[in-house]
């Protein structure tokens, strides 16, 4: 899967890098590109990649937001389909069973800070910044961001820069957990590639119940996510991959993981 928007590229490992390529635009989001980013995140999930870098292509932007010929020349139902699409495409990516990561290469402004939200790990550069400047427009997020970063960063901290649409820098960004973790702009694809490997070296399997058990879990409270852990437990001790990893474990030999 291959366009001038979104470049889609299979590495070892069964890692895929995905890298939106409008540069001249700063890599904004326009109605065609979240279609071709749909496409790919369902030829993902379909597929055998276990884990996705998603990244900007240049050193400036990772996403710059929404492309504003977008918002200004649609009517509200025109508008309103265009928010329903980057909403549906951001719910796939965060709901997906195999783990995106943001390798964040630049500032992340309103869609494209949303996009990055709904990444579940984060790297950012150095100088990387979000920011939801929406409201200084006249205007307020659209894709999910009154909903995703309350619940990253609690709805006090979430509305300051809702509100007053502030910069968040990548060091703060990290402090309060936003980020996973802060690099060097030379060495974000290296360090995020290897994070993606690791993971992709564990067993799908696992990977995949454990991202339902915290997405699930997150979404309960007190037992009932306790309850919906130990079923997913059960259930990955059921696995071919847990088979093989406790027998590789005895057998002191690396082990085999088939995601079955």
């Amino acid at each position: 899967m291959q366009s001038k928007m979104l470049l889609y590229e299979e590495l070892e490992q069964k890692v895929a890098l995905i890298t939106i390529n409008r540069p001249d635009k700063l890599n904004a989001l326009n109605y065609d590109l979240l279609r071709e980013l749909e496409s790919a995140m369902e030829q993902v999930e379909q597929g055998d990649i276990r884990v996705v870098v998603l990244t900007g292509s240049g050193t400036k932007a990772f996403v710059a937001g929404a492309d504003l010929d977008e918002i200004t020349s649609r009517s509200p139902l025109e508008l309103w389909t265009f928010l329903r699409q980057g909403q549906k495409v951001l719910r796939l990516m965060e709901e997906m069973e195999k783990p995106v990561i943001a390798a964040v290469n630049g500032f992340a402004l309103g869609g494209g800070f949303e996009l990055a939200l709904a990444c579940p790990l984060r790297i950012a550069v150095e100088n990387a910044y979000f920011s939801f400047p929406e409201v200084s427009l006249g205007l307020m997020p659209g894709f999910g961001g009154t909903q995703r970063f309350p619940k990253a960063v609690g709805k006090t901290l979430a509305l300051e820069y809702l509100l007053a649409g502030s910069r968040l820098g990548a060091a703060e960004a990290h402090r309060i957990g936003l980020v996973n973790r802060v690099v060097p702009a030379g060495e974000l694809l290296t360090k995020t590639l290897e994070l993606a490997g690791q993971i992709a070296s564990h067993s799908p399997a696992a990977v995949r119940l454990i991202l339902q058990s915290v997405r699930g879990g997150c979404e309960l409270t007190g037992e009932c996510g306790e309850l919906l852990e130990a079923a997913l437990t059960a259930l990955c001790s059921s696995t071919e991959d847990s088979r093989e990893g406790l027998t590789a474990f005895k057998e002191r030999r690396k082990p085999a993981f088939t995601g079955r």
